[in-house]
């Protein structure tokens, strides 16, 4: 009825299990449960009482056949499905003993994590994909105050590990604009990090780099601005935005403000039960935005997030 409150999530485990060469499993729901067909990472129902990890055990013992070695917490998803909710809670299995096997003639897979995102997967475990094969961290840049000391300070960037960066440069003059980001991904390949430009498609289209969409942007839009392989993502301040991301099919999203900040003094601060409630309805790996620090990647994963995004706390000083 109108007002009551919603149904508490049904809670969810699942594993993260490595072989010798690194490949990891996948099984495949069998036919007469929701979603038949789908791979997902293996584990299955917490029962009342039961801590995680034991269900996680207990499950894996069940399905496969084997008895793990430990567990790391690496992402908590919250997921909205049309007759349920959800709360997935994913761990990282540093080993197992056993021979893993279908006991429940659910077939099996083992993927190279590079091609995990092939696979057709239930909304939930998307997310579980992106928090193994893309960056916990996205840098977004300050206005620069020349291409010299911007390009200083991304080599600094670059060398303390930053994989996915934001160049976001809305004052430059297009000329000055498009030869720093020509520079800025020079660096950017050479250290294996993706390069993003704010609000320039036909720039981040020219240059085979990835475009980051204001809002605005990404509401007036009606396809995906530029081909799979070049990513695409938005910044996105509710379920609305977040909606629209996803229907176009963009890699990623960044949600906030979580905390209060002083670059949009003016913005209600969501907190994170509003994010995390946010992110159950999409599938989009989605970074937390607002007065976070580069630290707050545990945080940000145990309410959904693929992990944090900033400028101030993230770029070198």
């Amino acid at each position: 009825m109108p007002g009551d409150r919603p149904e508490p999530p049904v809670h969810v485990v699942a594993a993260v299990l490595r072989d010798a060469r690194g490949r990891i499993l996948l099984a495949r729901r069998t036919a007469g449960r929701d979603l038949a067909g789908a791979w997902e990472f293996p584990g299955g129902k917490v029962e009342p009482g039961e801590a995680p990890v034991a269900a996680l055990a207990r499950e894996l013992e069940e399905e496969l056949g084997i008895r793990i070695l430990g567990a790391e917490p690496l992402v908590s998803v919250p997921q909205a499905y049309p007759h349920k909710r959800i709360v997935l809670d994913v761990y990282e299995v540093p080993g197992f003993t056993g021979t893993a096997r279908g006991l429940e003639k659910q077939a099996l897979a083992w993927s190279p994590p590079e091609k995990l995102a092939s696979y057709p997967m239930p909304p939930a475990d998307r997310p579980v994909v992106a928090a193994l094969t893309a960056p916990a961290r996205y840098l977004v840049s300050p206005e620069p105050e020349s291409a010299a000391a911007f390009l200083a300070k991304l080599d600094k960037a670059l060398a303390a590990g930053a994989r996915r960066i934001q160049l976001r440069a809305r004052a430059l003059p297009a000329q000055a604009l498009a030869a720093l980001a020509m520079d800025a991904r020079t660096r950017c390949q050479a250290a294996g990090a993706e390069l993003l430009v704010n609000g320039e498609p036909g720039l981040a289209a020219d240059l085979g780099i990835g475009l980051h969409l204001t809002s605005k942007q990404l509401m007036a839009l009606s396809g995906r601005p530029l081909p799979a392989g070049q990513l695409v993502a938005a910044s996105c301040h509710d379920a609305d935005e977040l909606a629209q991301a996803e229907r176009l099919g963009l890699d990623f999203a960044v949600l906030g403000p979580v905390h209060a900040t002083a670059s949009h003094p003016g913005a209600t601060p969501m907190g994170w039960e509003r994010f995390s409630r946010l992110r159950e309805g999409v599938s989009l790996p989605i970074y937390a935005l607002g007065g976070l620090r580069p630290q707050d990647v545990a945080t940000a994963r145990r309410h959904g997030g693929q992990g944090v995004a900033g400028i101030r706390a993230f770029w070198p000083k």
